[in-house]
Parts: structure tokens; C-alpha cells; sequence
């Protein structure tokens, strides 16, 4: 069976649009799929519909059709509600709308994404209804914004091509060249170890996608990756021949790897190297210092960017709880938000710590550090928190200085 590329590897293409200017008609010529209901009733679409698949010669996409944000009522908030959020991870937004019609709503979806400095393709569609407006074609080009004219009627390799071809033009730096997440800190033939610890967290019959990306990374570097289990760390390292690189740990196992590893030897954790690699790693560690700042009735957030199904001994829900109450020696008290929900009053919280983010989007990851940094509310993750609260924080981040 092929395994699927990831959500947080994936291209996420956003696309807005009012009620029935065609969205859903849009991404059905894009993908040459049915993907979403085409409907001349308006707000057929409800939820952010998503497409994962391969459009070459990008990659890995992530199509999202969303609701309209000019619905109306109480389940139309909701709806607005969930497509605003859509503009945090997307990494490209497509913008439809009939061809001859450009109004306030159009503005609006312009500004979100100038906001977020995203790229954006404007279709004009229905151009077998309406004739394009010869003002907004020449105001968008002078403003350099991308634009096509389709008619969706015509599903065919053309319209494919067409809106290809401009997105080709808006794809970002970063997703030509990725941010790394080890491959930079280590050489040819380096021995790396990876502690990964099996107990009732790790899914059952595989690896954790950290995990497997660390492991993807070293072979990609012709570097070699041992694997070991948190019990046996300082036996498999006198057994070598060669001394390791880099110690790469899970989070929750720093007090083992702390205990066995040499101090000649550098070590960090997968959600570090993923704090660096999806988001701000200097913001993050700056935030790690509100930890010592911390008072009864404090109130932190704790984020999770996936929906897995909580443990009894959970890493963000009991663990660290647990860790910064005896650290604090009162009670602090913490809300847990999963996916794609995050608060947009962030004001009450202290502070903010997140998950490695590994299902995020390196987007969509960013915005929650802006978004914090905005709100002057100090933001961390998990395992630097985790490595703060050993007091092991400066050993961790010695592999990004050395």
C-alpha cells in the first residue's frame, strides 16, 4: 500500500470565493475530479472541504475549499468562522469570482492576504456568462496580481493548465527549498542515535512522523541512524566504535538520555529540531523563560496540532501539567485546544505551549508564533519546555551553535 504524504508536507492551496462564484466548480477542473457538490444553491459548501493529491510538477498538494464569507445567520458565523482560519495555513489562496463582478467581499480576501504576505491567484470565471472587466484586469496588472480567465463548463486539460501554470509562478521560497530539519547539522557518514521510547503513546506498528522524517533525513545525508529504546542508551554507546554525531531523543525521555548520554556528546530532542524547522526556534526558547515566571492561577495554553485520542499519561495534557506544578509548587491552570483550533482571544494565557506541530504546515505554524508575538503572549513548545524544566535547556540547543 503507498503511503501518503503528510498534511504538514503538503502544498496548501486555500480557495475563497462568494457563494456559488464557482469554488467547488473550480478545484472539481483543477483536481478533474468530483471533489466537492456543485450546486446552484448557494452555500452548498459548509465545511472547508479538503483534497489531498498529487499536482505535478509541484508535488504534494493540499487543496481547501471553503464556505463563502458572505453566508448569513447563525450557522452561516460558523461557517465564516472556519474559513477565517483557512487563512493561516494557506500557502497560496486562489480567489474566484465571476468575471465582470469585483466587490467588497473581493477587498476583503485581498486584504487577509496581504496581511499574511500570501500569494494569490485570482479566477475570473463564468467568462462564457460575463465578459471580464476591463478595469480590473488592468488594475491587476498594475498591481502584478496573478489572474486567469476560466469557464468551468469547459473541465478540460486546458483549464488545468492554465491555473498550473500561474501557481508554478506563486510557489514560496520555502517550499522550493524547505527549511531543514537535521540534514544541515550533520556530515557523510556521521553516526546519529535516535532514542525512541515504546510505550502506550507510541502508535501501534509504526513510527511517529518526527520520527520518520529524522530517520529520512539521515539517509538522505549517506549519514547512518541507530535506534535504541531509552533503557539501553549507554550500553549500545559503548558498544560502538564510532562515537555519535548527535543524541535525538523524544522529549519525555530526557531525564534517561540526560543520565546515560556523555556530556561530549550533543543532544537534542524531534521536537526541537521541529521548533527550528517548522517555526521560530529563538522566539520559542525566549518564551521558554515566562516558565520561571509562572504564579498559582496562571493560565497556560497548551496546543496540540493533531486530534489523537488522549492517554492516560499524555504528554501535553498530564506530563507537562504535572512537570510545571511541582516546578511552580501551586496550581496552574491549563486549557488544551487540538487541529486547526486555536483561540483568537489569547490574552488570558500566560503562556502558550505547543506540540512540534508536525501535522502543521511550516504557514500555519508561523502564524500561531506571529499571532502570540502580536498579542505579547510568550510562546514555546514542547520540548523546550520540557528541556527547561530539567534545567537541561542550554545542553539541547548546543547542536544549533555548534
Amino acid at each position: 500500500m503507498q503511503q501518503k504524504t503528510p498534511k504538514g508536507l503538503r502544498l496548501h492551496i486555500a480557495i475563497f470565493g462568494r457563494r456559488n462564484a464557482g469554488k467547488s466548480s473550480i478545484l472539481n477542473a483543477i483536481t478533474r475530479q468530483e471533489v466537492s457538490i456543485v450546486s446552484e444553491i448557494a452555500g452548498t459548501t459548509t465545511d472547508p472541504v479538503e483534497k489531498p493529491m498529487e499536482l505535478l510538477p509541484i508535488g504534494p498538494v493540499l487543496f481547501i475549499d471553503t464556505a463563502g464569507l458572505d453566508d448569513f445567520g447563525a450557522l452561516g458565523e460558523l461557517r465564516i468562522n472556519k474559513t477565517c482560519k483557512v487563512f493561516e495555513r494557506a500557502d497560496i489562496s486562489l480567489l474566484v469570482t465571476e468575471a465582470n463582478r469585483w466587490t467588497e467581499y473581493e477587498e476583503k480576501i485581498l486584504e487577509e492576504t496581504r496581511k499574511r504576505n500570501t500569494p494569490i491567484l485570482v479566477i475570473l470565471n463564468k467568462i462564457d456568462l460575463f465578459s471580464p472587466d476591463k478595469d480590473l484586469k488592468g488594475r491587476l496588472n498594475k498591481e502584478k496580481i496573478h489572474y486567469v480567465e476560466t469557464c468551468t463548463l469547459n473541465r478540460n486539460w486546458e483549464t488545468t493548465a492554465k491555473v498550473k501554470n500561474k501557481l508554478i509562478k506563486l510557489l514560496p521560497d520555502e517550499w522550493i527549498n524547505p527549511p531543514p530539519l537535521i540534514s544541515d547539522l550533520i556530515k557523510k557518514e556521521d553516526l546519529v542515535i535516535l532514542v525512541i521510547p515504546i510505550d502506550k503513546q507510541a502508535p501501534k506498528g509504526r513510527l511517529i512522523l518526527p520520527q520518520q522524517q529524522t530517520i529520512r533525513e539521515i539517509l538522505e545525508k549517506k549519514a547512518t541512524c541507530l535506534i535504541v529504546n531509552e533503557r539501553n542508551i549507554l550500553a549500545s554507546i559503548n558498544n560502538l566504535k564510532q562515537k555519535p554525531k548527535m543524541v535525538v531523543t523524544d522529549s519525555q525521555a530526557f531525564e534517561e538520555v540526560f543520565k546515560q548520554v556523555p556530556d561530549d556528546v550533543l543532544v537534542t530532542s524531534f521536537s526541537i529540531l521541529f521548533a527550528r524547522s517548522k517555526g521560530d526556534l529563538k522566539e520559542l526558547v525566549k518564551g521558554t523563560e515566562n516558565l520561571g515566571k509562572l504564579r498559582a492561577d496562571d493560565k497556560i495554553l497548551i496546543a496540540e496540532a493533531c486530534t489523537h485520542h488522549p492517554i492516560s499519561d499524555d504528554i501535553g495534557r498530564v506530563k507537562i501539567p504535572r512537570w510545571i506544578n511541582q516546578r511552580v509548587g501551586s496550581k496552574i491552570n491549563f486549557d488544551v485546544y487540538s487541529g486547526h483550533d486555536f483561540p483568537s482571544d489569547l490574552k488570558e494565557y500566560k503562556l502558550i505551549i505547543h506540540c512540534g506541530g508536525c501535522m502543521l504546515n511550516r504557514k500555519e505554524a508561523l502564524s500561531r508564533i506571529y499571532e502570540a508575538k502580536a498579542k505579547r503572549v510568550p510562546i514555546t513548545n514542547y520540548g523546550i519546555a520540557i528541556a527547561y524544566l530539567h534545567g537541561k535547556l542550554k545542553r539541547t540547543l548546543e547542536p544549533f551553535y555548534a
